[in-house]
C-alpha cells in the first residue's frame, strides 16, 4: 500500500524522461499531472483507511535489503508522517499545475518534479535510520537541478549554496545515526531497534547535538538560515511552493521522531536552551522580514520565524505543545505555499517583486483584485487570525508551552505579533494605493492560474472552523512522544 506512494512518482518519472515528444508538446506536463493526481487519490485512500485510535506504525513493510549491513527496507505510517505525505501529495499538484506551460526541457523538469515528491514520500514513510538518510539526502539532487536550471539570474549561487549546507546537514544525521547505531552494539539500523538505546548522557548529548544541528540547517533556524532566502529567490514559483511547504518540515518532522523519539532523556537536558533558541529565531526571522524590499524574501524569512514556533513547542514537550507543532507543520505548508504561489503570480504579470515599486495591485478593473484578496487571506491566516488553521496552530503551541517555558513563549509571541507588521507593511504597499502607471496594461490573470490558491484558501478555513480535522490524524502518535523522563522534567519545571 505505502510502497505505491513511493514507487509510482518514480515510475513515472522514468516514463516521462523516456517517451519522446516535439519541443511544443505538453505530453510531459500531462504525464505528470496524471501521475500526481493518481498519487494523491491513493493518498487519500490511505488516509481513509488509517486508525486515528492507534499510536504506532501502521500498514508496515518490511523487505530484507542489504543483509550483511542491517539495512532493510522498512517503511510504514503513523500519526506524525500520515499529514506530511497528505500535504506533499496536495502541493505537489499544485506545484505541477502551476508550472509554466511552455518550460524548456519539460522532459527532464517534469521528471525531477515527480522524483522530489517520490525521495520526500520515501523519507517520511522510513522506519529504518539508514533507509530515511537516504531518501533524505536523495531530495537534495532534483531540488538543486531545479534551483540551478529553471532559477532566476544568480542560480548558480543559491543552488550551490543550498547544496553546501544541505550536505553539512546530511553528513551530521548520518555520523549520528552511525555512531548511535555501532554505541548501541546494534546489528540493525531499525528505528524501532534503537529507541531503547542505554548509551551515557554525555555520549546521547553529543549525538542529540548533530541531530539537532543537522535538522537546524534544513528547517533552517538561525544562524544556518542563509540558504533559504536566497534559494527562494532564485527558485521558480512551483519549486518555492514545494521548499517552503513541504521540504522544511523534512527538519521538523526529524525533530520529533528523531530527537525527542531517540533521545528523550537527553532531549529534556537540553529542552530550556532550544526554547531560547527558538525565541531568538522567531525574533530575528521576523526583525529581517521587516527590512526586506523583495516579496519573496518577506515570505521566506516570515517561514523562519514561524518555524521557529516548532522548536518552542518540541522543546515544551506536553501533549498539547506536540500535537501543535504537528498542526503547525501543515498550516505553515498551506500557507506558506499559497503565498509563494500568489507572489508568482504578482511577479508573472508585472516582472517585479519590488514592494517599493509596486503599488494598487487590489484595483479592480485594471489590477490583479483577486490575487490581491487572496493575498490578504493568506497573509490574515499567517498572523494567526481566528477562524483560520494558523491560529489554531499558534495558539495551541503558545498554550502548550507557556507553563514550562513562560519567556521563550512570550517572545515568540512578540514574533508573531511582528507577522502583521511586516505583511501588513507589503500589502499596504503592494496592493493599496494608486496603481503603478507602467502597470495599467496588464493582461488579466487566468481563472486556471489562481484556481489552486481558492483552494488552498479554503484549506484553510476548513482546517481554521474545524481543527480536530486536523488534529485527530497525529494526536495519539504526539501524545505518546512524551516519555515519563519527559513528563517528570515538565513536572519539575
Amino acid at each position: 500500500m505505502l510502497s505505491t506512494l513511493i514507487w509510482l512518482p518514480l515510475l513515472g518519472a522514468l516514463i516521462v524522461a523516456i517517451v519522446p515528444q516535439t519541443e511544443n508538446s505538453l505530453l510531459s506536463r500531462r504525464i505528470a499531472l496524471a501521475i500526481a493526481a493518481v498519487v494523491f487519490s491513493w493518498n487519500i485512500w490511505v488516509v481513509l483507511n488509517y486508525d486515528v485510535a492507534i499510536a504506532g506504525l501502521q500498514f508496515t513493510e518490511h523487505i530484507t535489503w542489504v543483509e550483511w549491513l542491517g539495512l532493510n527496507y522498512d517503511i510504514a505510517i503513523d500519526g506524525l508522517s500520515l499529514p506530511l505525505i497528505a500535504l506533499n501529495s496536495l502541493l505537489t499538484l499544485v506545484a505541477l499545475w502551476i508550472s509554466d506551460k511552455n518550460i524548456h526541457r519539460s522532459r527532464f523538469y517534469y521528471a525531477l518534479f515527480l522524483f522530489l515528491q517520490a525521495s520526500v514520500n520515501g523519507a517520511f514513510l522510513a522506519q529504518d535510520v539508514l533507509l530515511f538518510f537516504f531518501f533524505y539526502e536523495l531530495e537534495i539532487i532534483p531540488l538543486y537541478f531545479m534551483i540551478a536550471i529553471w532559477g532566476g539570474q544568480r542560480r548558480g549561487y543559491a543552488a550551490i549554496k543550498f547544496l553546501l549546507y544541505t550536505a553539512v546537514s546530511g553528513i551530521l544525521l548520518l555520523a549520528a545515526f552511525l555512531g548511535l547505531t555501532f554505541l548501541s552494539n546494534s546489528n540493525t539500523f531499525a528505528y524501532a531497534a534503537l529507541q531503547n538505546n542505554m548509551l551515557p548522557m554525555g555520549t546521547q548529548l553529543i549525538l542529540l547535538g548533530a541531530i539537532i544541528i543537522g535538522f537546524g540547517i534544513k528547517i533552517p533556524f538561525f544562524p544556518f538560515h542563509t540558504w533559504l532566502p536566497d534559494a527562494h529567490v532564485e527558485a521558480s514559483t512551483p519549486v518555492s511552493v514545494i521548499l517552503a511547504g513541504v521540504l522544511l518540515k523534512l527538519g521538523t518532522y526529524g525533530l520529533l521522531k528523531f530527537g525527542i523519539g531517540l533521545f528523550p532523556d537527553a532531549w529534556a537536558v537540553c529542552a530550556p536552551w532550544l526554547a531560547i533558541w527558538a525565541s531568538v529565531s522567531a525574533l530575528y526571522g521576523a526583525s529581517c522580514a521587516i527590512a526586506q524590499k523583495d516579496m519573496k524574501k518577506v515570505v521566506a524569512y516570515s517561514s523562519i520565524a514561524h518555524m521557529a514556533f516548532i522548536l518552542l513547542a518540541a522543546a515544551a514537550a506536553t501533549p498539547l505543545s506536540l500535537a501543535a507543532a504537528e498542526i503547525q507543520m501543515i498550516s505553515h505548508g498551506l500557507i506558506s505555499g499559497l503565498l509563494f504561489l500568489l507572489v508568482g503570480i504578482v511577479y508573472k504579470k508585472t516582472n517585479s517583486r519590488d514592494v517599493d515599486y509596486l503599488r494598487g495591485l487590489l484595483n479592480p478593473e485594471r489590477g490583479l483584485p483577486l490575487t490581491g484578496s487572496l493575498m490578504i487571506l493568506g497573509v490574515m491566516a499567517s498572523a494567526g487570525l481566528p477562524g483560520m488553521a494558523g491560529f489554531v496552530a499558534e495558539f495551541l503551541i503558545f498554550r502548550g508551552s507557556l507553563a514550562v517555558y513562560p519567556m521563550p513563549t512570550l517572545l515568540c509571541l512578540v514574533g508573531t505579533g511582528l507577522t502583521a507588521v511586516y505583511f501588513l507593511l507589503m500589502i499596504n504597499k503592494v496592493f493599496f494605493g494608486r496603481l503603478t502607471p507602467e502597470l495599467a496594461e496588464m493582461a488579466p490573470v487566468s481563472w486556471a492560474d489562481q484556481f489552486p490558491a481558492v483552494i488552498l484558501v479554503l484549506l484553510l478555513f476548513v482546517f481554521g472552523l474545524q481543527p480536530q480535522w486536523m488534529i485527530r490524524w497525529s494526536e495519539a502518535d504526539t501524545a505518546a512522544l512524551v516519555t515519563p523522563a519527559i513528563a517528570t522534567e515538565i513536572s519539575l519545571k
